[in-house]
């Protein structure tokens, strides 16, 4: 592997820092909540959700009392930055702490800036999960290893930035989801889909149901956890085609994971490899076209990866 790849595609390997991932899940939640809190909803939770930016994972404007705040998470220089646009600003290192405590640092920022420090207080998607203000168990925090997963999500956004030019119809931001704490792009066909049957750990029916109203094609990538103790991109559909798990994938190493429903492509695989930007172009390409084509998808939706400077042709 050369320095440039391994560089733009660092090691993660999930167990050496599975404490702190797990905590700094908990910090997304928290932050992802906050926005949740004071944003009114948009279709399928998009209104929720962590965006990537130069430094780390931040909510967007967030509408509040001085007219807006920002939160974000600074995994460069490890911090909590919170900004107003009356011109406050405030902050917080990462460091090793309680859940408990980074919640009740969250909500003084918040306070500090004029803001309202009001969120729902439980984490979701998390089995027997403990309210965040009770969670007092002393967490640690490794720097590097959060850095280097920084740098694989800013990789990973721009391969799927690049996949989210290729299509006309409704398709999603590249957006962080805290309660599964994945990078996730999602394409839909415009169709109606099955009521879903819920179930989701520490998640209201009512919401999942809405996020999967409408057929989709979704890939994006997890750190490791929960049925996966390594880095991966995972591509499924909902509702599942007939055929689906037996599609060709690329490249070899993909695999259909049937506890999961969905193929999943482990990140090392990606980072080993020659050109990791098309291998990974090429599982997010063919496993769409798995489901697209054995669902029948309108392929009109369908058009040439963008370029910079280029306006598409009529």
């Amino acid at each position: 592997m050369n320095d440039r790849i391994q560089e733009r595609w660092p090691d993660i390997p999930y167990l050496p820092w599975r404490d702190t991932c797990s905590a700094l899940h908990l910090y997304t939640q928290i932050i992802g909540k906050y926005r949740l809190a004071r944003t009114p909803w948009v279709n399928h939770s998009w209104h929720a959700t962590l965006y990537p930016n130069a430094r780390g994972f931040t909510t967007g404007l967030v509408p509040d009392v001085p007219g807006g705040i920002e939160l974000s998470l600074d995994l460069i220089d490890h911090q909590v930055i919170g900004m107003a646009t009356d011109g406050r600003t405030a902050r917080f290192p990462l460091e090793p702490m309680s859940v408990a405590s980074f919640h009740a640092r969250a909500l003084d920022l918040v306070r500090s800036l004029g803001g309202t420090p009001e969120l729902h207080g439980r984490p979701n998607e998390i089995p027997d999960a403990i309210p965040f203000a009770v969670d007092r168990v002393e967490r640690p925090y490794d720097a590097d290893a959060v850095a280097r997963f920084f740098r694989a999500c800013i990789a990973v956004t721009a391969v799927l930035q690049t996949f989210r030019t290729a299509y006309l119809g409704k398709v999603s931001p590249v957006h962080l989801f805290w309660g599964s704490f994945d990078l996730a792009l999602t394409r839909f066909s415009g169709r109606r889909a099955p009521l879903h049957p819920g179930g989701i750990p520490a998640l209201p029916d009512e919401i999942t149901r809405e996020a999967y109203s409408h057929e989709v094609s979704s890939a994006g990538f997890w750190p490791g956890g929960g049925a996966v103790d390594f880095p991966a991109f995972y591509s499924y559909a909902h509702p599942t085609p007939i055929g689906f798990a037996a599609a060709k994938i690329t490249p070899e190493a993909a695999y259909y994971d049937e506890n999961l429903g969905e193929f999943l492509l482990p990140y090392d695989a990606i980072r080993r490899a020659a050109d990791p930007e098309a291998t990974l172009m090429s599982f997010l390409e063919s496993t769409y076209r798995a489901a697209a084509d054995l669902a029948d998808w309108d392929s009109a939706l369908e058009c040439a990866v963008g370029q910079p400077r280029r306006p598409r042709p009529l």
